[in-house]
C-alpha cells in the first residue's frame, strides 16, 4: 500500500489504489445519523403529552440537519429515515410501537421525512462548496495570472504551455503534458470536485497516495472537450483538495482559451 508520502510499493497492483474507505468524519456521521435522533426522540419522552408534534418533529430536524451538516448526504439521508422512524414510535400515539392512527400524525410524519430529506442535501452541499471556495493567495494568483494571459494572446499553445508548468509546481508533479483531442486508454482522472476516480471507482489519494501511472486533467471549451493535461505525480505528498480545485480551474481556464483561439499544436 503506498502511504501518504505518495510513494508505491512494489506489491502494489499497477492498477491503481484500492477503493477508497469511506472518511472517518463520514463513518462518525453515519453512526450519529442512526443514534442522534434515537437519542434526541428518547430525551423528548418526558414532555411529549405537553409537546406538539410539530414542535418535536421540528426538534429531531436540527438533529437532522447537525448530521448533514458533520457528514455526507448518505449520513443525512440515513438521519432523516431515523428521525421519522423514532418520532412514529416514541413521540407519537399508540407509544413504542410504528403505527400511527391519526392523519395529522401520519401527516407530520411524512413532512417530517420529507423535510430532513431535503435539509440534508442542502447541508451536503453547502459542506461541499465551502471547499471550494478558495482563499489562499498564491492559489488566487495563479488563476488570475492565467485568467490574463488568456485574455492577452492569441495562441492556445502559449495558454497550455503556462498552465502545464503551473500544474508541475501546484501538485508537485514530475511531469505534465498536453494531449489534444484524444482519448486513448482509462487513466485515472482529476474531477471537478478534487477527487480521482476511473470508472466507477474511486480512490482515496489522501489516505493512500496517488495511484499509479499517468492521470488525465480534461479541459473543456464551451462544454466541449478539447483536451487533457497527463499528469505523472511526484515522489512528494498529495496536494490538499484546494490545490486540486486550483488545478481543474486552470484545465477549464485552458478549454477556454483553446476554444476562444483554436487547437493547440500537435506533437
Amino acid at each position: 500500500m503506498s502511504t501518504l508520502t505518495g510513494i508505491r510499493s512494489p506489491d502494489r497492483p499497477t492498477n491503481g489504489p484500492e477503493p477508497a474507505a469511506w472518511p472517518a468524519r463520514d463513518r462518525v456521521a453515519l453512526a450519529a445519523g442512526l443514534l442522534a435522533p434515537f437519542l434526541v426522540a428518547l430525551v423528548l419522552v418526558p414532555f411529549r403529552t405537553d409537546l406538539s408534534h410539530t414542535n418535536a418533529a421540528l426538534v429531531l430536524v436540527v438533529a437532522v440537519v447537525m448530521v448533514a451538516a458533520l457528514g455526507n448526504r448518505a449520513a443525512g439521508v440515513v438521519a432523516a429515515l431515523s428521525a421519522a422512524a423514532w418520532f412514529d414510535f416514541f413521540l407519537v400515539r399508540p407509544y413504542t410501537t410504528f403505527d400511527i392512527t391519526a392523519s395529522a400524525d401520519i401527516e407530520t410524519a411524512v413532512l417530517l421525512l420529507a423535510v430532513g430529506l431535503i435539509v440534508s442535501q442542502l447541508a451536503a452541499r453547502a459542506r461541499r462548496l465551502e471547499v471550494i471556495t478558495v482563499t489562499d493567495a498564491d492559489h488566487l494568483a495563479r488563476i488570475h495570472a492565467t485568467a490574463d494571459l488568456v485574455q492577452s494572446v492569441k495562441s492556445g499553445d502559449s495558454v497550455v504551455d503556462h498552465v502545464r508548468r503551473e500544474l508541475t509546481e501546484l501538485l508537485g508533479l514530475r511531469s505534465c503534458r498536453f494531449e489534444y483531442g484524444t482519448l486513448l486508454g482509462h487513466p485515472w482522472r482529476l474531477q471537478q470536485d478534487g477527487s480521482v476516480t476511473t470508472g466507477r471507482r474511486h480512490g482515496d489519494v489522501d489516505a493512500a497516495g496517488w495511484p499509479e501511472g499517468e492521470i488525465e486533467l480534461r479541459a473543456y471549451g464551451n462544454g466541449h472537450y478539447l483536451g487533457r493535461f497527463m499528469l505523472t505525480p511526484g515522489p512528494g505528498p498529495v496536494p490538499p483538495l484546494q490545490a486540486r480545485l486550483v488545478a481543474v480551474t486552470l484545465a477549464d481556464q485552458t478549454g477556454a482559451a483553446l476554444d476562444t483561439s483554436g487547437p493547440v499544436r500537435q506533437g
